[in-house]
């Protein structure tokens, strides 16, 4: 096996001297024979030199390509947490990008040239917009969460129903994440029934709130009760505790007026009477990821004193992007502006013509079939739109895997879904101003195949 020095000398690396620092290089060829020590051990042949350098080459290489990047999302899911949850709007990304080349005024007062707070770019436009007295955003609901547990009921009860005690994506699950803050979770019901009489009968000393949790990405059918968030509020106040409601994905609009199952919505929960709700910014909200929290002055108060509140605080790009998606609600622009309620939407006749359009590009490959779109991210379960599919599919080298696989590779890749060996594209996950990269994708993967022919 060659050394470092013989690597390092062949005259492909040495023409990188200039490119890279020496470090850097010899790093890499280290790692790279060192992999090669254990396949010797494991009783493979050595490389020869040529494929050992071609080896590190191509590791350089890779590590000027950024692993993130963009995709076209044609799976049919519109809150696809794989692929990144809510893309947002032009005029938030606008901003994001303006306070991210320079300084801001983050934390700083332009008419008094004092130290400001953060949080006043984005509070104002929450309260106005939900009806609540104060707000608070931190990195993601499941801190918006913890805080709020932490900062209220440290080493005191919380009752919540057993119904809800719900695991989301990634096995992360809420009874857990409300253990991490010291508050000891009391769980009322059954699995598909509780009642008022279980919330009030499971009140001690020791309660500090009720809590109603979001279903997520389940729902239940068939013979089941729960109890109203109104009346819990009513049961929290003859208590004199609070009533703490996590919403999940957090909605501001009617979902019923595009045709979909009833979402919660903020200020309904506001409305209620609930002292906090907690809810995501990257989801039906459709802006940057963020932990939202807003109710009254009192509790939201606590929250902000407490030290944990800077350890999940949000930063400026995302501070600025929130703004922008909440802006958008208040001039009531959302369902033209922000992508996610552009896609719900979008009339079933546009997404058959672009359908159609796709069609065309793969020359006879695919077939346009009717389906369904659901929304995802944790909200809605079971809830889905309408929508028209461009299905692929076929034998050998042709198959859904196989086709699926080159949109993946693609300059810019195309992410789809696959069905029974059948490819399906749906145009309604995909913003029109993006169907030139996809009938562009559709266009290489038909070329590839009349070649092969």
């Amino acid at each position: 096996m060659p050394g470092v020095d013989k690597v390092l000398s062949d005259e492909r690396l040495s023409r990188l001297a200039g490119k890279y620092p020496h470090d850097l290089l010899v790093s890499v060829i280290r790692q790279r024979l060192e992999r090669e020590r254990l396949s010797i051990a494991a009783g493979k042949p050595c490389a020869s030199l040529d494929e050992i350098v071609a080896s590190v080459l191509n590791q350089l290489e890779a590590l000027e390509k950024p692993t993130l990047r963009r995709v076209v999302n044609a799976s049919g899911v519109i809150l696809h947490t794989n692929l990144g949850r809510a893309p947002l709007s032009e005029e938030s990304l606008a901003t994001m990008k303006a306070v991210s080349e320079g300084y801001s005024n983050l934390e700083f007062k332009l008419e008094s040239g004092s130290r400001g707070e953060r949080l006043v770019h984005v509070e104002g436009l929450l309260c106005q917009l939900t009806g609540a007295e104060a707000a608070l955003v931190v990195n993601n609901n499941a801190g918006a969460v913890l805080l709020g547990l932490t900062a209220l009921a440290r080493r005191k009860e919380v009752v919540v129903s057993r119904g809800q005690a719900v695991e989301i994506g990634g096995g992360f699950r809420i009874p857990d994440v409300m253990r991490q803050s010291g508050a000891r979770l009391v769980e009322v019901g059954t699995t598909n029934c509780t009642y008022a009489r279980d919330f009030e009968q499971a009140i001690t000393e020791r309660t500090v709130a009720l809590m109603r949790v979001h279903s997520s990405n389940f729902r239940l059918v068939g013979f089941t009760s729960e109890v109203t968030l109104e009346e819990l509020v009513e049961i929290a106040r003859k208590n004199s505790i609070i009533v703490l409601d996590d919403l999940g994905s957090g909605c501001f609009l009617d979902t019923t007026v595009y045709g979909l199952a009833p979402e919660p919505m903020v200020q309904q929960s506001v409305r209620a009477g609930a002292a906090l709700t907690f809810f995501s910014g990257d989801k039906l909200v459709g802006g940057p990821q963020a932990g939202i929290i807003v109710g009254a002055k009192e509790y939201v108060d606590k929250l902000r004193r407490h030290p944990l509140a800077r350890a999940v605080r949000i930063d400026k790009t995302r501070l600025a992007g929130l703004a922008v998606t909440l802006l958008h609600y208040l001039k009531e622009e959302a369902a033209v502006k922000i992508p996610v309620w552009r896609m719900i939407a979008t009339p079933l006749k546009d997404i058959e013509r672009r359908a159609g359009l796709w069609e065309q590009a793969l020359g006879g490959m695919a077939r346009v079939v009717p389906g369904e779109t659901v929304v995802g991210g944790g909200s809605l379960p079971g809830g889905s739109l309408p929508t028209s599919l461009v299905a692929i599919g076929g034998g050998g080298k042709n198959s859904a895997q196989a086709i699926s696989r080159k949109l993946r590779l693609g300059e810019v890749p195309v992410i789809g879904r696959i069905n029974e060996d059948v490819l399906l594209l749906d145009p309604r996950t995909v913003l029109p101003e993006e169907d030139d990269i996809v009938v562009k994708s559709l266009r290489d993967v038909a070329g590839q195949g009349k070649k092969r022919k």
